[in-house]
């Protein structure tokens, strides 16, 4: 909820998008970003994108509809007619133009691990280039980006916290570090 309150209230789409793309498929969004306040900087972002794993689907099919993939700058081919992970890189590799201010809400949701990997070379990349990123996430291989802010939310708050500390880290190593045993705790052969 937090994540679309900040896209909406950065002016995007609460399905996600850039500044241009005008469409609701239905309004189910909280009103949360009406009690957003944004500062403005002298360092303002060239370029905003707000890439929802939930509703990425009605972007595509909103874009197809507006104009022909060539020149929709995902790539040249309709976000429809890749994979979801296909289509989540075509648009973290085209679209995303550097200088800006990127929100994601669980961009590893179509990714493999593999993928996660390229996506996080890809965020570097757009990191050099001047960009920050917002990101919800649940991904141990996105939350170890080096100079991450990793915020945790909490029953007693919001607080900041290493990335060793998250609960997906440390989950993802146990499980990795003894898998056979987390097989039997979890298939009940103990």
């Amino acid at each position: 909820m937090l994540i679309e309150a900040i896209a909406v209230a950065m002016g995007l789409n609460a399905e996600g998008g850039n500044k241009n793309t005008g469409f609701a498929t239905e309004q189910t969004h909280s009103e949360l970003d009406r009690y957003i306040k944004t500062v403005k900087s002298f360092k303002r972002p060239k370029d905003y994108y707000f890439l929802r794993a939930e509703s990425f689907y009605n972007v595509a099919t909103y874009l197809d509809q507006l104009m022909p993939p060539p020149l929709q700058g995902y790539g040249g081919q309709s976000l429809h007619h890749q994979s979801h992970g296909e289509s989540f890189m075509a648009t973290i590799s085209n679209k995303l133009r550097g200088n800006g201010l990127y929100i994601m809400d669980e961009p590893e949701a179509a990714l493999s691990p593999a993928r996660q990997m390229v996506a996080l070379s890809e965020i570097h990349r757009l990191v050099e280039d001047g960009s920050q990123f917002i990101i919800a996430t649940h991904s141990p291989i996105l939350l170890a980006y080096p100079r991450a802010k990793i915020y945790q939310f909490s029953d007693s708050g919001i607080y900041e916290t290493a990335y060793e500390d998250t609960e997906h880290y440390e989950i993802t190593r146990n499980f990795l570090n003894r898998h056979q045993q987390m097989m039997k705790i979890l298939m009940d052969e103990e």
